[in-house]
């Protein structure tokens, strides 16, 4: 038998290791080891899965990467830099630049909400994240009758230029990148962000960032929707479309998996229902004329960086790969950029726990160390108290010291990809990259992701996902500490962000008082134009711009078009 075993050198006293070597075939040594390797002889538990329930062996070997399910050749490992990246999309990756690190903010009012973006710049942030409220969300103004309570609660309330400016006072818009996380509104706010540079003399060329622009994602999972599905992927389209002529250096679209998984998805449902939203932009951009390398270089992706840290740091390395072939093989993509699945990622604001908010701080450690082993290009960590609240400036810190230990201190950023060529990380990439292709090919029989959506197919899926999973909650299958183990007998109180109400009526107050001064003749007119537009095929874009600048608010916008396109009606899915 092979091994290594104690033996006496002929001249010395000194025992050393001596490797006996067998004359057994080396197959049917390797067949052994496996087989004794993978009993499941004197284990916790009969069946070891990840946290979306794809099936964990006790062991990984060379055996279990050369199937054809699931082939870890180094053609298809690849290196960073090259096709099909899957070990990264940049030959240097961290050594040559550190992710860009972001901090999803926005409360309150403009004015509250800049002063927490100066204080995450001052203390080492790279990026702004803006998070607007719900009626900013979904076009309605602050003094609508159904935006009451709502205005500045999960978001910073945004009316109009005049908001916007405020947003952004002193910022110079040249030199910061900013992320938006708007939908339906999306090409309202991206009007706005740029009429605000203009006013700073800022040269658009120059302006990055990303507006996230992805309205299926909110059929799907999220809910802030307004028009129906077609004319929404119109405005998405005119969004491509306007930014190549003028903003060359802007994401025009963050496809988002964050909120798919937040609804309850898998891993393997994340990249594919992702991808699949992602071949429909694609294909809308390409029917609305637009050639494959003349938009494609500006997408970008969001993901959600979970608990499962293996599965985790595969479904990064799955997604960018997969996308990779798609473009090149279903689009025939040929800028080696339209190829690059370029990602932001957050830590998954679904595994925080109200219970022991304290244990969210290691929660987001390990999903941040997940996302930056997968090779994000940006990132956003949760706090550890927003389970209860919008984070406090403390918590916030907190979250953003947590990306700058990982960056500085762990090493983890000194080598590119240094998970590359384990076992187990190799066919976990294959087995979701696999998982997601059977996906995208069912949906493709259905019809595409819109016939899939206005199905209910997508919502489906997922509806079951998050049942299997609050089940092996319920039955303990899957611990979540502090919740339905290891429990605290008193739980202790941490400080919150409490909002004051009087924003409501001040935020109403400042937008009525717009309305009052500005030349309303001029507004009205750059509406009825933007409705004239609606009605045709036009690009959108020069009109919103045009009503942003002539202080029409978010809400009259969106009516405006709500009035040629008509509003989205779900249907229920059970």
């Amino acid at each position: 038998m092979a091994g290594w075993r104690f033996g006496l050198p002929r001249d010395s006293d000194d025992s050393v290791l001596v490797y006996v070597v067998s004359q057994r075939p080396q197959s049917a040594i390797l067949l052994t080891m496996s087989e004794n390797a993978k009993s499941k002889a004197g284990q916790r538990k009969n069946r070891f899965t990840t946290l979306s329930g794809l099936p964990v062996e006790r062991l990984y070997g060379p055996e279990d990467t050369r199937t054809s399910a699931t082939d870890a050749t180094d053609d298809k490992i690849g290196y960073p830099g090259e096709f099909p990246y899957t070990r990264g999309i940049y030959p240097t990756m961290y050594r040559g630049r550190l992710w860009t690190m972001r901090q999803y903010a926005g409360f309150g009012t403009a004015v509250e909400s800049n002063q927490r973006y100066r204080y995450l710049l001052s203390k080492g942030q790279a990026g702004l994240s803006v998070a607007f409220d719900l009626p900013t969300q979904i076009g309605m103004d602050s003094d609508a009758p159904l935006a009451l309570g709502e205005v500045g609660k999960v978001g910073v309330a945004i009316d109009s230029l005049e908001d916007m400016q405020m947003l952004f006072e002193g910022i110079p818009l040249e030199t910061v990148s900013t992320s938006m996380t708007i939908n339906a509104t999306a090409a309202i706010l991206l009007c706005l962000y740029v009429a605000v540079a203009k006013k700073q003399g800022a040269n658009l060329a120059k302006l990055s960032g990303t507006v996230q622009n992805d309205v299926l994602k909110e059929y799907i999972a999220r809910g802030t929707y307004i028009y129906p599905v077609r004319p929404a992927m119109r405005i998405v389209t005119d969004i491509f479309a306007w930014c190549k002529d003028n903003l060359p250096r802007w994401n025009t679209i963050s496809i988002s998996g964050y909120h798919i998984r937040e609804a309850g998805s898998t891993a393997v449902q994340e990249v594919a229902f992702t991808l699949a939203d992602g071949i429909a932009y694609v294909q809308a951009a390409l029917d609305a004329g637009l050639g494959v390398d003349e938009f494609a270089p500006q997408l970008s992706f969001f993901f959600n960086a979970h608990n499962d840290l293996l599965e985790e740091i595969a479904k990064f390395r799955a997604a960018r790969r997969l996308w990779a072939h798609i473009m090149e093989e279903r689009f025939r993509a040929k800028d080696p950029r339209s190829l690059l699945l370029r990602f932001h990622a957050q830590t998954a604001g679904s595994s925080l726990t109200a219970q022991q908010p304290e244990n969210n701080i290691v929660r987001v450690a390990i999903q941040a160390l997940a996302a930056v082993l997968g090779g994000c290009q940006s990132l956003h960590t949760n706090s550890m108290d927003e389970a209860l609240a919008l984070p406090t400036e403390d918590a916030a810190l907190i979250a953003l010291r947590t990306q700058q230990i990982i960056a500085h201190e762990t090493g983890v950023t000194n080598t590119i990809d240094p998970v590359a060529g384990s076992y187990a990380i190799e066919q976990l990439t294959s087995e979701i990259e696999g998982g997601a292709k059977a996906y995208i090919e069912k949906i493709d029989a259905l019809g595409g992701m819109l016939r899939a959506i206005e199905s209910g197919f997508v919502q489906g899926e997922i509806q079951k996902a998050a049942y299997a999973f609050q089940r092996a909650v319920e039955s303990k299958e899957q611990i979540v500490v502090g919740v339905n183990e290891f429990a605290a007998e008193q739980e202790r109180t941490i400080p919150l962000l409490r909002m004051n109400e009087e924003i409501e009526r001040s935020q109403v107050a400042r937008l009525q008082a717009l309305r009052a001064k500005r030349d309303s003749a001029k507004t009205q007119a750059a509406i009825a134009e933007l409705a004239r537009r609606a009605a045709t095929t036009e690009n959108l874009l020069p009109a919103i711009l045009a009503a942003v600048e002539a202080y029409a608010t978010v809400g009259e916008i969106s009516d405006a078009l709500r009035r040629v396109f008509g509003e989205y009606r779900e249907s229920v899915v059970l």
